[in-house]
């Protein structure tokens, strides 16, 4: 009888000891494509291997296979913020770079909005801060959603470019030391951390190691990068921004710098305006040898 009991235990106890069954982790489109500019939900690998982090993909018309733009978005060091952050999608730039025929791809990194998740990029305290760190786990979480993306047949494998925002700029920075037949160019707008410090305008945290941790990106640095700052960025004001890019320059990085013209009532979210991209388009167009925009057939 004894033993009768144990067998019919036996299964009841494996089932309390397995480990908990996980949901898999699907990659790629996860909604039909949709008005305006084939916009289509996506999810791209993160390092959480148990998480994928939502994206936006954007494909002009046709089949490809198209160059693709990866857009790294800014960040910050409030959770709450983090967690309430919507889905970024730089709808003008967005614009610009479909119309020239990229495909555009805008992730989700994690810690942020619906992707949720650890924040990896965390930079710390501002006294003990590490911006070589947090930038390198940004540019792991854009060089992978990069690949990702690179599978697909609609995409090219080579020629790709990074456009980064803010903490997604500094990101961009610390992946100029990629392979430059696959990243052909990088351009990152006001790309820093530690801006705003205790939310006061023109406060960075610990300045002088920021330039620092720019030198050190600068030294592995192979693809060029174009720098561009408004003259009314209270985050990383011109002359400071300018101060980081020869930080980089110096140490190898190879930077073309522009302050462009304010922009709106604050210069550090100009890529998410029309008048921003506008403003910049003649330096985007140039750098990356861009092709008029694809003709619209009329009604």
């Amino acid at each position: 009888m004894r033993l009768l009991n144990i067998l019919v235990l036996l299964p009841l106890l494996a089932l309390l000891t397995a480990p908990p069954v996980r949901a898999q982790v699907t990659f790629g489109s996860s909604g039909a494509e949709g008005d305006p500019f084939r916009r289509q939900q996506w999810r791209v690998p993160s390092p959480d291997t148990d998480t994928a982090a939502h994206a936006l993909l954007f494909r002009p018309p046709g089949a490809g296979p198209f160059r693709l733009a990866v857009i790294a978005h800014a960040s910050t060091q409030n959770g709450l913020r983090r967690a309430q952050m919507p889905q970024p999608e730089y709808r003008a730039l967005t614009a610009f770079l479909i119309a020239r025929g990229f495909a555009v791809l805008v992730p989700e990194r994690l810690g942020h909005g619906a992707t949720g998740g650890r924040y990896v990029e965390d930079q710390g305290g501002c006294d003990e801060a590490d911006y070589v760190r947090s930038g390198r786990a940004t540019a792991d979480e854009i060089a992978l959603a990069l690949e990702d993306l690179r599978k697909q047949d609609f995409i090219r494998k080579d020629a790709a470019i990074v456009i980064g925002h803010s903490a997604g700029g500094w990101g961009a920075l610390a992946l100029a030391n990629a392979d430059p037949k696959a990243i052909s160019a990088i351009i990152a707008f006001a790309p820093g951390r530690g801006g705003h410090a205790n939310d006061e305008s023109n406060r960075i945290c610990a300045p002088h190691t920021l330039l620092a941790a720019a030198a050190e990106f600068g030294k592995a640095a192979r693809i060029p990068v174009t720098w561009l700052v408004a003259a009314n960025d209270s985050y990383f004001a011109p002359a400071f921004s300018i101060a980081l890019a020869e930080a980089f320059r110096r140490s190898g990085g190879k930077v073309d710098f522009r302050a462009l013209p304010a922009v709106g009532s604050e210069g550090h979210w100009m890529i998410e305006s029309e008048a921003g991209v506008k403003a910049a388009s003649a330096d985007i167009a140039r750098v990356l040898n861009l092709p008029k925009p694809m003709a619209t057939k009329k009604p």
